[in-house]
Order: structure tokens, then C-alpha cells, then sequence
């Protein structure tokens, strides 16, 4: 079993609430508060997770600066009350940054019992065998 940090506790409870209210805001027609308030959350609850020298350094490598650069911007765009262009932007600029962690993901899942059987099925399968193989979704 996996021991988290008192902090790292804090940053998951606040990353699934940044999530959370992200996910309610795009249900809600794209409220501003609440995309604004997730965003919020969800980044400072990455940086208690990883800590905020790690953060830092993984947001600001050279070769990431165009993904940083649509994820920040997007979360900037948001706050200014662009929510629909905001939430395009971050979008790409997360696939941009975590397109890494993509194939491990679906490995993972598809070691779940009930989502690998999903997986499976033929028209999720040839999709999902394109995001675990690929690393370039530019």
C-alpha cells in the first residue's frame, strides 16, 4: 500500500475537488466561478501532491513550453471570462503535457476487471490501441 504525506492527502482532496468542480462547471453551461474555482484547486492540489518545486519544474521544462504556455493561457482565459475558449485551450495544453502518461493509463485500465472488458470491445478497442501506442498527439 501506497503511504501519502499529510500534504499529499491535502493535494488529492483538492485535486479531486478541482476536478470536481470542473467537470460541474462544463455541466452547468460553462460557468465561469466554477471552471474558475476548479482550475484553481486543481493546480494547487498538483502542487501539494508532487510539491512545489517539482511542479514547477515539470510545467516549465523547454521542451513542454507550448503545452504549459495552452494550459496556463487557457486557465488565464477562463478567469477572464472566456470560459468555452479557456476550457479549449486547456484542454489541448493537458493532452500536450500528459500525453506520456496516456499509455500507462490504459495499461492500467486495462487490467481493470469491468473497463479492460470494456476496452475490448471493437470499435473502443482500435482507439484505444492508438492512445496507448502513440506518445506523439500533436
Amino acid at each position: 500500500m501506497i503511504s501519502l504525506t499529510d500534504s499529499q492527502k491535502i493535494g488529492m482532496g483538492l485535486t479531486g475537488f478541482g476536478v470536481f468542480f470542473l467537470f460541474f462547471g462544463m455541466m452547468l453551461f460553462f460557468d465561469k466561478a466554477l471552471l474558475a474555482i476548479g482550475n484553481i484547486l486543481f493546480v494547487s492540489g498538483l502542487s501539494f501532491v508532487i510539491g512545489l518545486e517539482r511542479t514547477f519544474r515539470f510545467f516549465f521544462q523547454r521542451h513542454k513550453a507550448k503545452a504549459t504556455s495552452f494550459f496556463l493561457g487557457g486557465i488565464f482565459v477562463v478567469l477572464t471570462g472566456w470560459p468555452i475558449i479557456g476550457v479549449v485551450l486547456e484542454i489541448y495544453g493537458f493532452f500536450l503535457l500528459f500525453r506520456g502518461f496516456f499509455p500507462v493509463a490504459v495499461g492500467f485500465i486495462r487490467r481493470v476487471p469491468v473497463l479492460g472488458s470494456l476496452l475490448s470491445l471493437p470499435g473502443i478497442r482500435t482507439l484505444v490501441d492508438k492512445i496507448g501506442e502513440s506518445n506523439n498527439m500533436v
